[in-house]
């Protein structure tokens, strides 16, 4: 019983980190009917702003601070928001009625550029990140459960519901589900289609800052390399919960986080990338829908 509590509460805080990142692709995809597989760099971008505008605001100095790490939160995600708005005004715009192809090709080259540049900006080595999370917590049936990972967890959440209070409450939510039905009938309705994609990219973008700066905060080192393998794993969770879907993409966070952990835990770490990317496998083949998506037809 401590092993599967232990497996659920990290499994949890893992997924939640799954889960922004996975919202970015869904809602792009949803709209654009792009794998924009540089997503899980603007993961890691965040946590290199976080890493600069904590450095800046502590003074180089160690140790947790809310009110710290609430500021460069916030600041963080909206640039990284910014720069998700850049790349799509200048890489994918011109592309939206090209090939499908060019505008994977084109993401390809983005998440490397993100990449390579952030390693010539920093550092190609790990870096400490200056803010330490306390490792108290609570016992539950013999597994710690921090209250940082509560914490975390509760964060998370926030978001998730907030992006689902924004998309099912507001018009520009409204407008974003009308064009992932029918992009032509929405542009006749008189709906800005540029103006829509370009919030969707910057709240994909901020979801997925927000994850960077979470897990670095989380794990305490970040790496130009870290979004590479992250951004794969939330891809694997999008199509685990159904890409496109808001909801699945949650859930396949949520169940890669655990079902990774739990493996993790049984089979060893070293094993953790090959259950993840063997659960994408299965389901590419068994269900490619993944478990609330749809069948749909592709537009051309």
């Amino acid at each position: 019983m401590e092993i599967i509590v232990q497996a659920l509460g990290d499994g949890l805080v893992l997924g939640a980190f799954y889960s922004l990142i996975a919202l970015g692709y869904t809602m792009v995809y949803g709209i654009i009917r792009l794998l924009n597989f540089a997503h899980g760099d603007f993961y890691m971008f965040g946590a290199f702003i976080g890493y600069t505008g904590l450095s800046l605001l502590m003074g180089g100095s160690a140790g947790p601070g809310l009110l710290a790490i609430g500021i460069v939160f916030i600041v963080s995600i909206i640039l990284v928001g910014m720069v998700g708005m850049g790349v799509e005004r200048v890489a994918y715009r011109p592309l939206l009625n090209a090939p499908r192809i060019s505008l994977l090709i084109t993401a390809l080259g983005v998440g490397l550029s993100l990449e390579y540049g952030s390693m010539l900006i920093w550092s190609p080595n790990y870096l400490t990140f200056p803010i330490t999370l306390p490792t108290t917590g609570i016992n539950i049936l013999g597994a710690n459960i921090t209250y940082s990972q509560i914490i975390l967890v509760v964060v998370a959440g926030g978001l998730m519901y907030g992006l689902q209070k924004f998309v099912h409450g507001t018009i520009y939510g409204k407008a974003m589900r009308a064009i992932s039905m029918d992009q032509t009938a929405t542009s006749l309705m008189g709906v800005n289609i540029n103006h829509v994609i370009t919030m969707t990219f910057f709240i994909g973008t901020t979801l997925a800052a927000s994850a960077g700066i979470m897990t670095a905060v989380y794990y305490g080192t970040i790496n130009f390399l870290m979004g590479f393998i992250m951004g794969l794993k939330a891809f694997t969770a999008a199509v685990l919960g159904g890409i496109g879907n808001i909801q699945g993409a949650m859930l396949g966070g949520f169940m890669l986080g655990i079902l990774e952990t739990a493996g993790t835990m049984v089979i060893g770490g070293a094993w953790k990338d090959v259950i993840a990317f063997a659960i994408l496998i299965l389901f590419l083949v068994f269900k490619p829908t993944g478990i609330l998506g749809e069948q749909v037809t592709e537009r051309m």
